[in-house]
């Protein structure tokens, strides 16, 4: 099994106002250089001290004014939740002062010897945003960490009109052999919405120059169930996004969050919850319109021609480690998850003065895992293979879980068939209803 390696650059040229990644705002050259030495100087270390409330007595407050009074260029920050990843981190948890050793958890996992990898995934953020140089420096580093494979998947997550040709071919020159394209939507009204800070056209130019820099490994990613998104305007943009015929598309349904300017904006009456009926319906019509394109649906909101899926993201699925590096990480071993600093000054400077930037650890416990198990493989539409769960856990899904889940079979939800329990068409529409049976 090999393991992912994902890299968080947290910088956008503005904030999205749907977005709670942690992100910070583009302010200069030299906050992002400053960024970019501190992370290579994470993949570089193998010291760690955990900061715990445990081990210090009390929590470390992170400032939200980034200049840290040492002649060194500060850095803007956003206080923000957690990241992709941590959706199934179980919040709260901290490394006592008597857990395992003083190793942190990366050197911990890889103090072995270099740990074979294949794939690298830059997320943010806007990792477009770096350099070539910078981003070449970073790439030697997890080069330098681990051993990857010579056709390990390398994804760099893009915006519009931030990336030139020369740029992309220095890219593609580095190893970067998949984008993941941010368009969102082709509607300029929506994308002034969410402040997204490009155009239609933009997505469109950008698309064409990862085409002419020679990338055939391109991801779209689309939100459907905007304010005042008809159906007829999603429609529309699943046919634009299928005439472009990418490799994977990822298409997601709005959510609001608490903290964000369209919470408030909700909040406010100036505008509208999403309608969960029409979602449905747009669900519905991606669903339709994708397969009629020759797009496989190989998880709840991923779609690929065949043999693109992400390999990365599988990783997170099929419950594979991934050791993250950057502000706001997380990681996974296999046992333990672990982040990294969420606020960008408190990351950097613990790096640079030669502390770890590991702030919480989880070692999940059984019922954790099988728990984790169960609801990420039922993500995938091949679901869960019960022998697989029997093998790995030495118990029996069904006696644990089997009353809930015939309640399910029974409305038409999942299939357990051929020692294999899936969700149904319907069933992904209400998969939160079925996941709930395993937390």
């Amino acid at each position: 099994m090999s393991t992912g390696v994902y890299i968080h650059v947290p910088f956008c040229k503005s904030r999205c106002s749907y977005c709670d990644f942690a992100t910070d705002v583009y302010r200069n050259e030299e906050s992002v250089e400053r960024y970019v030495r501190a992370l290579i100087g994470e993949l570089r270390s193998q010291k760690s001290e955990v900061r715990s409330q445990e081990r210090e007595g009390k929590s470390k407050k992170e400032k939200s004014e980034l200049s840290d009074g040492e002649g060194l260029p500060s850095l803007g920050t956003h206080h923000s939740s957690l990241s992709p990843q941590s959706s199934v981190l179980s919040p709260g948890r901290l490394r006592s002062s008597q857990d395992d050793s003083s190793l942190s958890p990366q050197s911990s996992v890889l103090h072995a010897g270099r740990v074979r990898s294949d794939t690298i995934y830059l997320g943010g953020g806007t990792p477009s945003l770096l350099s070539p140089d910078q981003l070449g420096r970073i790439l030697e580093a997890v080069r330098e960490r681990f051993e990857i494979d010579d056709d390990a998947e390398i994804t760099v997550e893009m915006n519009p009109a931030t990336v030139t040709l020369d740029q992309l071919k220095e890219y593609r020159s580095l190893g970067v052999n998949r984008a993941s394209f941010g368009v969102q939507t082709f509607d300029d009204r929506s994308l002034k919405l969410l402040a997204r800070g490009h155009d239609a056209d933009d997505a469109r130019k950008t698309y064409e120059l990862l085409r002419k820099a020679g990338f055939d490994n391109i991801s779209f990613d689309l939100i459907g169930g905007l304010p005042h998104q008809k159906l007829d305007d999603w429609r529309a943009n699943l046919e634009e996004a299928v005439a472009m015929s990418p490799e994977h598309i990822s298409l997601y349904l709005l959510e609001i969050h608490e903290g964000t300017p369209l919470a408030e904006q909700v909040r406010s009456g100036r505008q509208p919850l999403p309608d969960e009926d029409l979602a449905a319906e747009m669900y519905e019509a991606m669903l339709e319109r994708l397969d009629a394109a020759g797009y496989e649906q190989y998880e709840i909101s991923n779609f690929s021609r065949p043999g693109r899926e992400s390999r990365h993201n599988l990783k997170y699925w099929e419950l594979d480690p991934v050791i993250g590096f950057g502000v706001s990480a997380h990681s996974f071993d296999g046992s333990r998850r672990w982040v990294n600093a969420r606020d960008t000054l408190a990351y950097v400077r613990s790096v640079e003065c030669g502390d770890s930037p590991v702030v919480e650890i989880d070692r999940l416990q059984e019922k954790q895992l099988k728990a984790e198990f169960a609801f990420l493989k039922l993500r995938l539409n091949r679901g869960l293979d019960l022998a697989e769960y029997r093998k790995r856990f030495g118990s029996e899904l069904l006696a644990e879980f089997g009353e809930q889940l015939e309640e399910f079979r029974e409305i038409g939800l999942i299939d357990i068939e051929d020692d294999r329990l899936r969700l149904t068409a319907k069933g992904r529409l209400y998969s939160n209803e079925v996941f709930g049976v395993f937390v």
